[in-house]
């Protein structure tokens, strides 16, 4: 397969004087996209300019016809990593991001312009027409999705395996996953082997190693981004908390049947719907986790994670269900747009109220914090910023109620 490929690779190959042309062109206009080339792998195998931007373009009269190149155009060369890729969750980023009910209501700048949402959201599948959009807002690298982590031109594997590729996105507000890592016992092991301190051969995991075993380019989680799952638990009052959270994320109506978002979350895969679905995730984690720890301490840790999510989920439901009640009681004015009687937590940038938007933070913030914390082996985060936090938001809460209630009886 891979000599095919390489065949099919020179085929399309631009030919010396045509590159020679590129080459001498774009060093005056582009110099660093010709250095980072002349440093990769591409270079190095003969693989030009015309192999991704295609041959249309010969001047500056003709830019329009430049290919703009996509995971497919990847696939040529890298078909079994682009296909791993297109069934994993960074794939469907962009889909999450234009799925958020009020997604289209933020600032085109936020979202288009890569200034906030889509800087990192961009990773995912996006179409044809989606790219040359976003590449004539002057959209900068991922737009192609494989360069947000392979930094075009140089496209470096080396630079994608190291943890701080992933620190671009998996950093603060809501994916706090490098400060969380980077202050473990893991991250800082890694960091003492990249400065040369700690030999090589010392066992000290990246990013990579856990969500990414053996180069697969799914990067799938068991509990997955919310961190909510089916079926139900068999503790009850879990049970009770988790259906609250997902009838607050629109997943579930008041009865507790699915509602369409439902389909919505199954289509991004935001989690895992199915019990052998999520056992499949986590026996791979357990797996990796083996290679340094005893398996029956790889399992203990993780399901000190789960623990945690369910204690996050108990503290969750009850600011939920003090929500819903202000709605039912007609202490806080129900908005328009939320089709049941519960708070839309996928509506956060948008809350209109103090109640509303604690709520939101304590979601989207601070449960993610408490339980990403615990997975990422990092009991700062997990308590100070995730699990007290949520029990201040929880006081917040109960006190913002308790007065909005005065109020509506003076």
């Amino acid at each position: 397969m891979r000599h095919v490929q390489l065949l099919f690779a020179s085929a399309l190959l631009v030919s010396p004087a045509a590159g020679q042309e590129c080459v001498e062109c774009h060093t005056q206009l582009n110099p660093g996209v010709v250095s980072d080339w002349r440093l990769s792998a591409h270079a190095a195998n003969e693989v030009g300019c015309e192999t991704c931007h295609g041959g249309e373009h010969t001047s500056s009269r003709d830019v329009d016809r430049v290919d703009i190149p996509t995971p497919r155009t990847c696939a040529t060369c890298h078909e079994e990593q682009v296909l791993q890729f297109e069934s994993g969750k960074h794939a469907v980023a962009w889909a999450a991001m234009k799925a958020m009910p009020t997604a289209h209501w933020q600032p085109l700048t936020l979202i288009e312009g890569m200034k906030g949402c889509g800087g990192c959201h961009k990773i995912g599948l996006k179409s044809e027409s989606e790219i040359r959009n976003l590449k004539s807002l002057g959209g900068g690298f991922g737009v192609a999705s494989c360069d947000a982590c392979h930094t075009r031109h140089l496209f470096s594997a080396e630079e994608a395996r190291q943890p701080q590729a992933c620190q671009t996105c998996h950093m603060g507000f809501d994916h706090p996953q490098w400060e969380m890592y980077s202050a473990s016992k893991h991250g800082v092991r890694h960091e003492l082997k990249q400065k040369g301190i700690l030999n090589d051969s010392v066992a000290a995991p990246t990013c990579q190693t856990c969500h990414m075993q053996d180069g697969n380019h799914e990067v799938r989680t068991a509990w997955g981004f919310l961190a909510v799952r089916l079926p139900f638990p068999e503790d009850a009052q879990w049970e009770s908390d988790r259906v609250t959270i997902l009838q607050a994320l629109g997943v579930l109506d008041p009865d507790g049947e699915p509602t369409p978002r439902l389909a919505v979350v199954q289509d991004a895969d935001l989690a895992r719907l199915t019990e052998d679905a999520w056992q499949t995730e986590r026996e791979r984690m357990l797996n990796v986790c083996a290679d340094c720890h005893s398996r029956s301490f790889a399992q203990l840790e993780l399901e000190k994670g789960d623990q945690m999510i369910r204690e996050a989920d108990h503290l969750m439901a009850e600011a939920i269900r003090i929500v819903a009640g202000l709605y039912e009681e007609g202490a806080l004015e129900k908005p328009k747009n939320y089709t049941y009687p519960f708070p839309d937590l996928l509506t956060f940038h948008d809350a209109p109220t103090r109640v509303e938007q604690r709520l939101f933070l304590m979601f989207m913030k601070h449960r993610m914090r408490a339980f990403q914390g615990a997975f990422h082996n990092n009991p700062d985060y997990a308590l100070w910023y995730g699990w007290s936090e949520m029990q201040q938001d929880l006081v917040e809460i109960r006190t913002e109620a308790a007065e909005l209630r005065r109020l509506r009886t003076e």
